[in-house]
């Protein structure tokens, strides 16, 4: 009399196992960097919104504004986001321009690759009369945690 198998051998089991670790070590590390890049767009809509008003104030006093000096401009530890610690205005007005918008990320419930570092808008004028244009920089995280949008790739 033959005696039909069910169930799944131990072998079998064992090579299901092998290839979910495999996809796992491959899915975790790249579900890191996602959430880290949206961590980091945070920092990036918190400063785009202080670039109007600060291309603004240098148009009109050639000067830059300093966060919680100039009137107008909140201290840097009030504009403060789920990621993002701080937002200041600042840098050296200069014909290029000079001015710049930096915001710090938290130093808890941050990726370990943003945590307490800094981002930096870069506001340059590339000849007189030349629209302004804002660069995106930072050199405490590392370029696969940036966004496309501040990498320049």
């Amino acid at each position: 009399m033959n005696k039909r198998q069910q169930g799944f051998t131990l072998i079998e089991l064992m090579i299901v196992v092998a290839i979910i670790g495999i996809l796992a070590a491959i899915a975790i590390p790249a579900y890191e960097n996602y959430v880290a890049k949206a961590q980091f767009t945070e920092a990036i809509s918190l400063m785009s919104g202080q670039k109007i008003p600060v291309t603004n104030y240098y148009t009109e006093n050639d000067t830059c504004p300093v966060s919680g000096t100039t009137t107008g401009f909140l201290a840097a530890d009030l504009d403060l986001g789920k990621y993002v610690a701080s937002v200041a205005d600042g840098g050296t007005a200069s014909a290029a321009g000079g001015c710049t918008i930096t915001a710090t990320f938290k130093t808890t419930g941050v990726n370990a690759g943003l945590s307490g570092n800094s981002v930096v808008f870069n506001m340059h004028i590339p000849s007189p009369g030349a629209p302004i244009e804002w660069t995106c920089s930072s050199t405490d995280i590392s370029q696969a945690l940036m966004p496309q949008s501040c990498t320049g790739t």
